[in-house]
């Protein structure tokens, strides 16, 4: 098969048939053989209802259907386990991405040898207001700082293909989408290209990623991944040495007070009680904190961050 598309939706059952015919004409005018993985993410409205007409139609057409909302990354990593294509296309289900961008993608992906091709949204503001467009640039601008993908403008654009391999080879969890490109580039596929795709204004509905809640979760899901990426298999390193600085600073200050106690007590000098300087009880945090700080460090060795439960999601239906 050439082309696996996978398409996470949520509540877009004016948009399913349109996109699918869209996806189905670029497919045939360029004799390529495909599959359409639709990946119903909890919907409340007819969605389902539609993929199943579209099914007993067109063989082409599967579907994936969660009992309940998950998100995008789970629908991702369920439709990244069933897709069979060599090329796999993702692109969102409300018409923004453009079907027509396929083919391109597809040769990149072939003919350049790309591990995996991101698309860059060149005409946003037709379709996204200000308040989306200017947090998404600063966004953007340190994604590319912590990830060293430099070569990327638009992190968080749906519409990406990838090599087969790479999409059986990574794990998308949680809110992870954003982030594929700095998976993939940290299990070893380092060829990453981009291209300049279309963007649509939203024909049905409104969408469902917006609010700077998603931003701030975007930074705080970068930071986990930079932690991972670079102590996610020896925590210790980055636990330990700072509970044991923290430990040692905080001896250092229990000395200092203690000999400045001493060292009054020998002249015959009058003293206030140790416990009487704020000094003490700050070199005693220092001192707790380091030895919790140290033993998370140990902790975080046995647990590492491996869950066996992460990645199981309730599926009700799978055609």
């Amino acid at each position: 098969m050439d082309i696996s598309v996978i398409v996470p939706l949520f509540n877009e059952e004016e948009s399913i048939q349109e996109l699918y015919n869209w996806i189905e004409r670029v497919m045939h005018d360029n004799n390529l053989t495909f599959e359409v993985v639709f990946v119903d993410d909890g919907s409340t409205d007819h969605s389902w209802e539609i993929i199943s007409e579209l099914h007993l139609s067109h063989p082409e057409v599967c579907g994936i259907k969660f009992r309940r909302n998950y998100g995008k990354s789970p629908a991702l990593y369920c439709g990244f386990e069933r897709a069979k294509g060599d090329v796999v296309i993702t692109m969102d289900a409300d018409l923004q991405d453009s079907p027509d961008e396929i083919p391109e993608l597809r040769r990149m992906i072939i003919e350049d040898g790309y591990d995996l091709v991101s698309g860059w949204k060149m005409n946003r503001s037709q379709g996204d207001p200000l308040s989306k467009t200017i947090p998404t640039k600063l966004f953007n601008a340190t994604a590319r700082q912590v990830s060293g993908i430099h070569n990327l403008h638009d992190f968080n654009c749906g519409l990406k293909a990838y090599r087969r391999d790479v999409v059986k080879n990574i794990e998308v969890y949680g809110e992870m989408h954003r982030y594929i490109p700095y998976l993939a580039k940290n299990v070893g596929f380092t060829k990453i290209g981009e291209k300049r795709v279309h963007h649509q204004a939203r024909k049905h509905g409104k969408s469902k990623f917006m609010g700077w809640n998603r931003f701030v979760n975007g930074y705080l899901d970068l930071l986990s991944l930079w932690f991972l990426d670079s102590f996610g298999l020896k925590p210790m390193h980055v636990f330990g040495f700072i509970g044991s600085l923290m430990f040692l600073l905080g001896l250092l200050a229990t000395m200092a007070v203690g000999g400045y106690k001493l060292y009054y007590l020998s002249t015959g000098t009058p003293a206030r009680l140790i416990t009487d300087s704020p000094y003490f009880f700050i070199a005693l945090t220092m001192m707790i904190l380091g030895t919790q700080l140290f033993v998370a460090g140990f902790l975080g060795e046995l647990i590492s961050r491996n869950s066996p439960e992460r990645n199981k999601y309730q599926i009700e239906t799978v055609i």
